[in-house]
Order: C-alpha cells, then sequence, then structure tokens
C-alpha cells in the first residue's frame, strides 16, 4: 500500500512539474508611436477607429447618440460639434473623452493607446479632412 501512495505522490509532482513548466506568458509589446511626421489620414486611419468592430458607431450613428461617427459623416460631426481644439489639442473632446487612460468618461468604448495617439496626432497636424 505504501508503495502505490509513493507511486501516486511522484506522479503528482511530475504533474504538477509539467503544469508549471508549460506555462508561458507572452508580454505584450507596444506598438510603435506613430511617426509625427507622416501626415495622418483622417479617411483611411482616423474615420476606421470610429467603425471598425462597431467601436463607436455602436451609439454614434446617424439618429442616435450624437456626434454621427459613421463613415462619411464623421468629420463634419466632429467638426460642427467643436470636438477638436487646435490650440490644445489634449483637451479636445473627440481625444480625451475615450481615452483609455481617462476612467471617469466614456467608461464603455474607449480608444486604445495606439489609437488616442493616432487620434492626437492628427488633432496636432491640424485635424484636416484628408
Amino acid at each position: 500500500m505504501k508503495k502505490h501512495y509513493n507511486y501516486f505522490l511522484i506522479f503528482i509532482s511530475l504533474l504538477f512539474i509539467a503544469a508549471l513548466s508549460s506555462c508561458q506568458y507572452d508580454n505584450p509589446v507596444a506598438p510603435p508611436a506613430p511617426n509625427p511626421t507622416v501626415p495622418v489620414s483622417f479617411a483611411t486611419q482616423i474615420e476606421p477607429i470610429f467603425n471598425n468592430g462597431n467601436n463607436c458607431t455602436a451609439c454614434h450613428k446617424a439618429g442616435a447618440q450624437t456626434p454621427d461617427l459613421t463613415t462619411g459623416n464623421a468629420y463634419n460631426s466632429i467638426v460642427n460639434m467643436n470636438l477638436v481644439n487646435a490650440t490644445s489639442p489634449e483637451s479636445s473632446l473627440i481625444y480625451w473623452y475615450p481615452d483609455p487612460n481617462d476612467t471617469s468618461n466614456h467608461t464603455w468604448k474607449k480608444y486604445t493607446a495606439a489609437q488616442a495617439q493616432l487620434v492626437l496626432l492628427w488633432i496636432q497636424q491640424g485635424a484636416k479632412n484628408n
């Protein structure tokens, strides 16, 4: 009986060691910051942030919550609602309200860190409709 108990303990120990050694943790690598010398395109880089996977347009669409961030309407809606502050880009509502680092505002959908950087750079470059 004691012999079976020893085999059982050895088996459990080996199983435990195997389980621990098989764990692998991937440290996520932050995406590189956007190059400030390259113009950010509203149509190809900013507007998709709002529309991909219903990120923002689940709520912010025509006839729903303002601003309307759907493709083709987003730029005019952002400008007409004064959501961009060119003199102080960090205070632009379109940037800081869904900022991933701010937990007090817009708690349901937020930009990723990379998206927030891109939106801020777009504003810093003049928030052009390009």
